[in-house]
């Protein structure tokens, strides 16, 4: 399947709507996805035309995760990827939302932690299988889990493979806001068409004043997090084809 299919990018007034499309594959992330997506974040944070950019899935996922379907030997460049992949999040000067319309595995979950406002389907959950898997958690989550969930939430999530629920990620501040399924779509751009009409210098400024506090910890969490993802790959205790 082409690039442009599995990821779909579109534009509506200053907002840009980055697409994970792959609905066979329950929006599962592959290489070749990853780098589309870290271009166009690259991009869009130089783009004055553009003042929030949105990510969401197609069909009834957001996304199930990593899905490295490639021959072990490449673990190493799978890893680069995916750490340049976790970095345009943690970079990303302008607002990033996510619009979540159904379960969040893995990397789809964690990154969820790197976005400014989360809006969620009421029949989605979030779930990182990372122990299960015999693997570690990625996406800066060690940081972000404890700081945003809690210590204890971020345990039973990161350690003991917790399946959280939408009304439980409401709770705990895990997303912004809840909608029902069929009304999801429809109701959140008006709170994100609010939001893009914000004052952009005013946007950027206080995001990069909330962001400094904590951005070399989050850069420093993700070669952390990499660097013993490979350890455990290049040992050869998971399976690099594993979705996480």
């Amino acid at each position: 399947m082409d690039i442009k299919e599995t990821i779909i990018e579109t534009h509506r007034e200053g907002i840009q709507v980055v697409q994970y499309n792959k609905p066979y594959r329950k929006n599962a992330i592959d290489p070749v996805m990853y780098q589309r997506v870290i271009s166009i974040l690259n991009s869009a944070a130089a783009d004055d035309s553009i003042s929030v950019t949105v990510l969401t899935g197609t069909g009834d996922f957001y996304s199930s995760g990593n899905d490295f379907s490639v021959p072990v030997e490449d673990s190493k460049n799978n890893l680069n990827i995916l750490k340049d992949y976790i970095k345009a999040f943690i970079t990303f000067p302008k607002l990033l939302v996510a619009i979540v319309n159904g379960p969040a595995i893995g990397i789809a979950a964690t990154t969820l932690a790197l976005c400014d406002l989360v809006f969620a389907s009421e029949n989605s959950y979030f779930y990182t299988p990372f122990t299960k898997l015999g693997i570690v958690a990625e996406g800066c989550s060690t940081f972000t889990f404890p700081r945003l969930i809690g210590d204890r939430k971020a345990t039973e999530m990161l350690l003991c493979n917790h399946k959280m629920s939408a009304k439980e990620a409401l709770d705990c501040g895990f997303v912004n806001y809840l909608y029902k399924p069929e009304d999801l779509q429809s109701k959140v751009w008006d709170k994100i068409v609010e939001v893009s009409k914000l004052p952009k210098h005013s946007v950027t400024a206080t995001k990069k004043l909330l962001r400094d506090t904590v951005r070399s910890e989050l850069l420093e969490t993700n070669d952390k997090e990499m660097e013993e993802l490979h350890t455990i790959w290049t040992m050869g205790t998971s399976g690099v084809r594993s979705k996480i």
